[in-house]
């Protein structure tokens, strides 16, 4: 059984507020390219430094790929964080599982967001340790991210459960941990999955 679980964030725990903001952040823009590409250095981009402000974050952003800022990135940045909540069965989930394993939180995000929201539903407390992209300096998919992670830890006893097959499940395959995705819509293939955090329970 695993003793240490390792979350990821958005999509995971917590569902942003307005639908997909990173790949509208690329429609405003107006970027084309591959997503798997544009993500990379998206978040390289934006979310390896705790900027102070969200305008700055996206000023950084706009520079990656040589384009205008655009004023409306804010906007609806701010929106999908505010709006942001909790999947219904996150809290029941994570007071169960805090009795008897180690809960660990990672995230690929800027410095504003997430801290806002974590406090706002006083996530905090549930996890032994939280590591953020923003306060590392490198996103989840770099080596050294999980490394820091799993410091000290035993890969055997830890698994990673994530919404995200680009940035989540190839982080803990890179790292040689076990991992679980949650496909909530049921549309995506991998080896071990589940629909909802309430199945967890009986995947450990």
């Amino acid at each position: 059984m695993a003793r240490t679980i390792i979350f990821d964030f958005w999509g995971t725990l917590v569902e942003n507020g307005i639908h997909s903001p990173i790949n509208q952040v690329k429609e405003i823009l107006g970027l084309r390219m591959r997503f798997s590409e544009y993500v990379v250095r998206m978040e390289n981009a934006m979310m390896t430094k705790p900027y102070p402000s969200l305008q700055e974050a996206f000023e950084a952003v706009c520079s990656e790929f040589g384009v205008r800022y655009n004023e409306e990135l804010v906007g609806m940045w701010n929106k999908s964080w505010m709006l942001a909540k909790p999947y219904n069965d996150t809290i029941r989930v994570l007071e169960e599982l805090k009795q008897n394993h180690t809960l660990i939180l990672v995230s690929n995000t800027d410095a504003v967001s997430i801290n806002n929201v974590l406090d706002k539903f006083e996530l905090r407390p549930y996890f032994s340790e939280i590591h953020l992209s923003c306060e590392m300096g490198m996103i989840k998919t770099d080596p050294g991210f999980m490394a820091k992670v799993l410091d000290g830890k035993h890969k055997n006893d830890c698994v990673f459960v994530g919404d995200s097959v680009l940035s989540d499940m190839k982080a803990a395959e890179q790292a040689g941990i076990r991992s679980i995705l949650i496909d909530r819509r049921r549309m995506r293939e991998y080896p071990e999955k589940i629909a909802s955090l309430s199945e967890l329970g009986g995947k450990l």
